[in-house]
């Protein structure tokens, strides 16, 4: 099956070597126990990279060292160094790559989300010669490891029982290019990887939307941890609602979240709806694009230049990730929309990401190979005007008149939303007292858990405030139930505190299974088993 670009195999011969600075990692665990309670320690920093920080760290004369007690700022943690400087880009020409098809992991032999989704692209974009152009630089992928996960999930009962290896190696990849394009090794990247994550909340009792952890999550965490990026934008590009990605970041000023998607009166998970725009300190920071089905390239890339972009460029971030799915496309068995590839490649052009992660996709042989390769050109600066489908003609699929109104009125909808953003925030925190509560009712469509959450936060005048979760799950054969509590990395002090004893304070109630701590300000995390009194620490 070829593309028909194979001329620029020919024109770009003799390309840069490969995975260069991609080293094996290995990963060390550790268990300690105090004398007064049962913990497990595990060390989730490989020897390697903890030897990189401190090197890239280390003052390089006794003038630029900070006093000991300038670094006693965390309870109960010992001093680390401060975050590394992200290198300038703007000499960066290559685009980074890793392809992880998942080997060993499947929902089922049969099932859409299957390793067969990357095999059919990775062979083709190899067979083109697409990896020996001097534009790319393809990098090897690594595990995640449990503390980067931690920043981001409280894993019922813990996570390993979420996270397999394949799991781990597919957040780890987007790990690997985020520190290539912090080094400034490369301009852009693309983790074209599986599992998937978007549908992955906060709390993970089980698979939901082929999701059990979510990669650019994980990913945004990590880039705030070690490189001290604040302001990031998400758009997600998939043609089901991000609702994992949303609620991890819903009351999150500095997160962006945008997501267009068919309209979820449609289409799993049934979300993403206009009305959803954010936690009240966060009001207008997610941003909801519901598509009518059968929206073309046309409409997709309307909505791009009419309302992504301009608020892109208004919000500032300072990095742009796109949750990269594929299922738009007009030969999707999961979904009803008339995207190509020629309009993904576009999109990208214009969106032009920091970095791209795959999500879904699922039409394995006419759609993503295609996709994906026009993705892969666009991030590369390369012309892509040879990637089509061999069924595609130009003017196929033409926008009806009547759901082009639909997307103009969605558009001037959510302008006027992020214009007033400001002003909703500061009406709908006068609404609320010290905490604001909200119920949510979550299904796991994979592994048929239904959850009941109440998710409580402190209405902090002084920063975004801390989260708590009462979760109860309802499985086929047994419930759980468990609170996790976290706070953000830019937390104040008093709400740091009083998070941390509202986690101590829960540990003696016999309702909960398991209690979470998730401190992202002292990069700590906590996991309690009440029934064995047992607390594992990341």
């Amino acid at each position: 099956m070829k593309l028909g670009f194979g001329k620029i195999k020919d024109a770009l011969k003799g390309g840069a070597e490969k995975n260069a600075g991609a080293e094996k990692k290995e990963r060390i665990e550790e268990e300690i126990e105090p004398d007064r309670v049962e913990e497990v320690t595990i060390k989730t920093r490989t020897s390697e990279q903890k030897s990189e920080d401190e090197s890239r760290n280390e003052p390089k004369n006794e003038s630029e060292k900070k006093p000991e007690n300038e670094l006693k700022n965390e309870p109960g943690k010992i001093p680390e160094k401060g975050p590394m400087v992200p290198a300038d880009r703007a000499g960066a020409k290559k685009t980074g790559l890793i392809f992880f098809p998942a080997f060993d992991w499947a929902i089922s032999p049969t099932h859409p989300e299957r390793e067969e989704r990357l095999l059919y692209t990775r062979d083709q974009i190899f067979e083109e010669g697409l990896m020996d152009l001097p534009q790319i630089e393809e990098y090897k992928p690594r595990l995640a490891d449990f503390k980067d996960i931690a920043r981001v999930h409280f894993c019922v009962p813990d996570i390993k029982a979420q996270a397999t290896t394949p799991h781990r190696i597919s957040a780890g990849s987007c790990l690997v290019l985020a520190d290539a394009l912090m080094r400034g090794e490369v301009k852009n990247a693309f983790a074209l990887v599986r599992p998937p994550g978007h549908h992955a909340m906060t709390v993970a009792h089980g698979n939901r939307g082929f999701c059990n952890i979510n990669n650019e999550a994980i990913l945004v965490e990590y880039l705030r941890k070690k490189y001290g990026i604040r302001r990031i934008a998400i758009v997600d590009t998939d043609v089901h609602h991000g609702d994992g990605t949303q609620e991890i970041f819903y009351n999150d000023p500095d997160v962006l979240f945008i997501s267009f998607h068919q309209d979820g009166r449609t289409l799993y998970p049934g979300s993403g709806f206009m009305n959803e725009l954010g936690g009240p300190r966060a009001l207008g920071r997610t941003i909801n694009i519901p598509l009518p089905p059968g929206t073309p390239d046309e409409g997709i890339l309307y909505v791009l230049d009419a309302l992504v972009l301009p608020i892109l460029k208004d919000f500032r971030p300072e990095l742009v990730l796109n949750s990269a799915g594929q299922d738009n496309h007009y030969t999707d068995p999961l979904a009803n929309m008339r995207f190509s590839a020629q309009g993904y490649a576009k999109l990208n052009e214009k969106l032009a990401p920091d970095m791209a992660v795959l999500e879904g996709g699922y039409a394995i042989q006419s759609a993503l190979p295609y996709v994906n390769t026009g993705i892969i050109l666009a991030m590369a600066g390369l012309d892509y005007s040879c990637v089509k489908e061999p069924d595609f003609k130009p003017g196929m699929f033409v926008q009806a008149a009547r759901d082009r109104q639909i997307l103009k009125e969605v558009v001037a909808t959510q302008l006027e939303n992020w214009k007033n953003r400001e002003r909703l925030v500061e009406a709908e925190v006068a609404k609320h007292g010290d905490f604001y509560r909200r119920k949510k009712q979550i299904f796991y469509d994979t592994d048929m858990i239904q959850e009941f959450q109440e998710e409580t936060v402190r209405m902090c005048p002084d920063c975004q405030g801390y989260v708590t979760i009462d979760s109860h799950a309802h499985r086929s054969i047994n419930d759980t139930r468990i609170f996790g509590v976290s706070v953000p990395i830019y937390a104040c002090a008093s709400c740091q505190a009083e998070a941390r004893e509202e986690y101590r304070k829960r540990l003696n109630y016999p309702e909960y299974e398991y209690v979470y701590l998730q401190d992202k300000k002292a990069d700590e995390y906590r996991a309690y088993n009440t029934r064995t009194k047992q607390e594992t620490v990341y």
